[in-house]
């Protein structure tokens, strides 16, 4: 019992911080919510399978109860493809702050950001 519990929590934590994440203004911070998010739902497909310890994942005639390796198979295709997913968005997003020369989402441009280095150039502008 106390196995289901702490998976579940850790698949509510990866949810609550991939939302968090995916909602920033940051295309970095977006991706990593992504993977977040795409992490929760590795754990989802391999706790469907139920938590069983110390059984084989392959049918065996001497042994009478074993773990369906279906979700297994899942995990690791959903691996495959977000990790394929992930460098496909690093690329866009990488692309996206070399032709806007920003890394917000929206593509805007804060003045009083300090990351974006606006900030020094705006007070250099004001200043006489």
């Amino acid at each position: 019992m106390t196995y289901e519990f702490l998976v579940a929590s850790a698949i509510g934590v990866l949810v609550a911080g991939g939302i968090f994440l995916s909602l920033r203004a940051r295309t970095f911070q977006v991706v990593l919510g992504l993977t977040l998010l795409s992490y929760a739902v590795n754990l989802f497909l391999f706790a469907s399978g139920r938590l069983v310890l110390g059984r084989p994942p392959i049918w065996d005639k001497a042994v009478s109860e074993y773990t369906d390796p279906l979700p297994q198979a899942l995990v690791l295709t959903a691996i495959v493809i977000t990790f394929g997913m992930t460098a496909f968005v690093v690329i866009l997003a990488l692309r996206s702050f070399l032709e806007t020369g920003s890394d917000h989402v929206d593509g805007d441009t804060v003045p009083c950001d300090s990351q974006d280095g606006t900030a020094d150039q705006a007070q250099k502008a004001d200043a006489p």
